[in-house]
């Protein structure tokens, strides 16, 4: 009976390995989504959506719904998922919610609504008004964080704190790689241009970037290649509105509690504007990590959680 047991066991582990590699194979898409799937049950997430001003804003929400909540602002061609490590370890402690931006993950797609800095904020703003919460905790990548600041700025009561995680929208004392790259406005080292293009630009926004599987890449990169031109569109908007009218002079509006986290290695927007929100925003605590590049909740999930958990908690 013993011997008969060890084979049915050994024959279910071989089917489930050849399932598997069928599914790598032949159905890479399936594998992301079963892993993206894997990681919201971790988190916590369930996705949901919410009709704001005509347009249906999909979002994950997850964590304890009875404790202050933190709202978390995806980057430039990124999307809600991106807080999926950061997640797990963050949900006793919050409630939290994390939106696509309109242009961005599942959200509408348009690419004629404007995406200036001003009104991204302002459709964010109708967002969590919509949501009906009052002075969340908000935190923001790149992008995300460089909306979060002009939030801080444009909307002073309607905040609990800021958390800015290598935010765009300020100018620091050197250049970062990015800026020197896109100088002329001919090259976008933020597009993807085919699968070949995968390791230059995953090493590009992370210090130590993750290997994706080479059948895996087409679905990984999907929404990136299908997108390419928008996102080179809204790229270009993005760079000249911080090269042309970056948020520095304004930093001493920021009244709320902030603090700053940001990799050292960050190619994408240098770590010298580290000391130049230090000075701008008073009170402002700052940490930055080593060997971090531009997203420091992909690349250390678990420091970027205590910073933000030991911040808040001082609150």
């Amino acid at each position: 009976m013993g011997h008969m047991m060890l084979k049915i066991l050994l024959f279910i582990i071989l089917a489930l390995i050849v399932a598997m590699l069928l599914i790598y194979f032949f159905f890479p898409a399936h594998l992301l989504a079963f892993g993206r799937a894997r990681l919201r049950k971790k988190g916590g997430w369930v996705q949901k959506h919410l009709l704001v001003e005509g347009r249906q804003w999909p979002y994950l929400e997850g964590g304890d719904l009875s404790k202050p909540t933190l709202i978390l602002i995806h980057g430039f061609s990124g999307e809600k998922d991106n807080w999926a490590f950061v997640a797990p370890l963050l949900k006793q402690d919050f409630h939290l919610i994390a939106p696509d931006l309109p242009g961005f993950g599942e959200n509408e797609r348009r690419s004629d609504i404007g995406f200036d800095n001003a009104s991204q904020t302002r459709r964010f703003k109708a967002f969590v008004d919509a949501l009906g919460i009052k002075r969340p905790h908000l935190a923001g990548n790149s992008m995300g964080g460089w909306i979060a600041m002009r939030y801080a700025m444009d909307y002073p009561d309607a905040l609990a704190s800021l958390i800015l995680i290598d935010n765009a929208g300020v100018m620091g004392s050197q250049e970062s790689e990015l800026q020197q790259l896109a100088a002329d406005e001919t090259y976008n080292p933020l597009s993807l241009h085919d699968l070949a293009d995968s390791e230059r630009f995953m090493a590009f926004v992370a210090h130590k970037p993750p290997r994706i599987p080479a059948r895996l890449k087409p679905a990984f990169h999907a929404d990136a290649l299908r997108y390419q031109d928008q996102l080179d569109a809204i790229f270009w908007i993005i760079a000249r509105e911080m090269r042309d009218d970056p948020l520095n002079d304004r930093l001493s509006e920021i009244q709320v509690p902030t603090l700053i986290i940001w990799g050292r290695h960050d190619r994408l927007i240098d770590v010298s504007c580290v000391p130049v929100m230090e000075a701008g925003i008073k009170g402002s605590q700052a940490v930055v990590f080593e060997d971090v590049g531009h997203v420091p909740m992909v690349e250390d999930p678990k420091a970027t959680a205590d910073a933000i958990r030991t911040f808040l908690h001082g609150k």
